[in-house]
């Protein structure tokens, strides 16, 4: 509407009601670029997906951090050409209706922008097997932060299987064969909630650079773990709970999310952060470190910083040119196995649905 006929609906009493519709359209659109980013910024709270398996049994998927290559040619390290051969190998032969990717996408300072290059020459042209042309579930880890962040996120307009919807977000599956038991993802940015670190100094976080942002990833968590009633609950995140290697358990997550984990009954804690593959239980929960994505370190000077008897399996020998974990999840249980890149099965642990009190043995 032109201004002229805007100034004669002023004129006419008659119009009165016309004129304060037109007003109020208008105020409506000058307000709408402010309220649109208050309505994208929001975390997704739920994603719904059902999944058909060729038995029509199991969810199953892959787990792997730290897996981001190098920032100058040839982009990849031989341990991430390894682990991207095995993970496909795996998928094929096992089965992965997607991957949970853990932070650490691209070393050793994340990315630019969308357009950045590295996520050809350190993700697409990596990860080329056809059975990983899956959803890749994703989530941050410090190096990525060190970078744009919000070009990662970005990045899920731009390719089909790269899924990366907010810094946190939750997953919701239900297992194929019926209406039956149901699996919970809860990605989670350790970073906002714990801060950065160093890993060239002692490797800590220093605590959140957003004290709000971190308080509101922790209520929101809070509050989907209070409200599911999935039969298998999981968080996933960059920085590990337990750890016997490297950097060890992480102080904050140790304050903030492990009492959550203990006190919801959660199934298992998934991470990376640390270059190697490690299965621990502590308070009936399973903690599961797939860090063996790029590099590798043997590295166990945290061996007494985890309770008595937690840590099950370790595995940080370079020879193996790095691993990852695969899950499945079927009606009964949910089996984790450690796969070395060449593929050799390293050990398999099993976990009940969160109704049944007692872990089954591995």
């Amino acid at each position: 509407m032109s201004v002229r006929s805007l100034a004669a609906l002023r004129r006419t009493d008659a119009n009165t009601a016309d004129y304060r519709r037109v007003t109020m359209f208008l105020h409506f659109l000058s307000l709408w670029p402010h309220i649109f980013p208050v309505v994208m910024c929001c975390p997704r709270s739920v994603m719904h997906r059902n999944l058909q398996d060729r038995n029509g049994t199991s969810i199953r998927f892959l787990a792997v951090g730290d897996w981001g290559g190098l920032p100058h040619p040839p982009y990849s390290t031989p341990v991430q050409q390894a682990t991207a051969r095995g993970m496909g190998r795996a998928a094929q032969d096992m089965g992965a209706d997607f991957v949970l990717a853990l932070g650490d996408n691209f070393y050793f300072t994340g990315v630019d922008s969308v357009e950045d290059p590295r996520f050809q020459e350190t993700f697409e042209r990596v990860f080329t097997a056809r059975s990983l042309h899956v959803p890749w579930y994703v989530i941050a880890g410090n190096h990525d932060h060190h970078g744009d962040v919000r070009a990662q996120i970005a990045y899920s307009r731009v390719s089909e299987r790269w899924h990366f919807p907010e810094l946190y977000y939750e997953l919701k599956f239900g297992v194929p064969g019926g209406p039956g038991p149901t699996l919970t993802v809860l990605m989670v940015d350790t970073v906002l909630l714990c801060g950065s670190s160093d890993d060239f100094a002692d490797g800590g976080p220093r605590g959140p650079a957003d004290a709000a942002g971190a308080g509101r990833q922790l209520r929101w968590l809070r509050r989907r773990m209070e409200a599911s009633r999935a039969d298998f609950l999981l968080v996933a995140g960059h920085y590990p709970v337990w750890s016997v290697a490297e950097h060890g358990p992480t102080r904050c997550l140790l304050e903030e999310l492990r009492p959550l984990l203990v006190k919801h009954r959660a199934t298992a804690y998934l991470s990376g952060h640390d270059h190697n593959l490690q299965y621990l239980e502590e308070s009936g929960v399973g903690y599961v470190v797939s860090g063996a994505g790029n590099f590798v370190e043997n590295s166990t000077r945290h061996w007494a910083h985890v309770p008595p008897g937690a840590l099950r399996f370790f595995s940080g020998q370079s020879s193996p040119l790095g691993g990852f974990a695969h899950v499945e999840v079927t009606q009964e249980r949910m089996v984790i196995t450690f796969i070395q890149a060449r593929g050799s099965s390293l050990y398999r642990a099993s976990l009940p649905p969160r109704g049944v009190n007692l872990f089954a043995a591995p």
